[in-house]
């Protein structure tokens, strides 16, 4: 049984699998980097929050996450943030619901000390669906909760790209 594991691990690494943080080492050799919160340039009240947020979690899954007095900081900025009703409604048990597209764009720049180091805008788009409810209320609560359920899942995804773009300078 040993060694059987023993090839396995060998086989492994001369196959040149390796295990690394999703997105790579960041340019010019940074380990550790910042993430202040986001400047929010759209009507969309708290939507810094979600891709900071986003950001900041990703960081750390990627062990680059740092205090104070890490040697960067990448400083992110909301462009925008929209939603417009797609033209096929889904339907929910017979029920038509229509489904909304968020889109957001965002502007990432990695600076280390004052110098620009690298920049990255990435846009992308989540379906919702609208809330359910017999009343206007819970029909108007439930969109609100899908809302910012998508926002959520949006901010995650622009983050992961948002870094590796930064990684990998594309």
């Amino acid at each position: 049984m040993t060694r059987l594991r023993a090839a396995l691990l060998l086989l492994a690494v001369a196959c040149g699998y390796r295990f690394t943080a999703p997105g790579g080492p960041l340019p010019q050799g940074i380990r550790y980097v910042q993430a202040p919160v986001f400047v929010n340039v759209t009507p969309e009240p708290g939507a810094e929050t979600y891709f900071t947020q986003a950001l900041r979690e990703h960081l750390i899954r990627a062990g680059t996450l740092g205090g104070e007095d890490a040697e960067a900081r990448i400083e992110g900025t909301v462009l925008g943030v929209s939603s417009a009703p797609m033209l096929t409604p889904v339907s929910d048990g017979g029920i038509p619901r229509p489904t909304y597209r968020l889109t957001a764009t965002v502007s990432l720049v990695l600076k280390r000390g004052g110098a620009v180091v690298a920049q990255a805008q990435v846009t992308g788009e989540e379906d919702m669906l609208s809330g359910l409810g017999s009343t206007s209320d819970t029909v108007i609560a439930g969109s609100e909760t899908n809302r910012q359920a998508g926002l959520r899942r949006l901010a995650d995804a622009l983050m992961r790209e948002g870094y590796e773009r930064l990684c990998t300078g594309w």
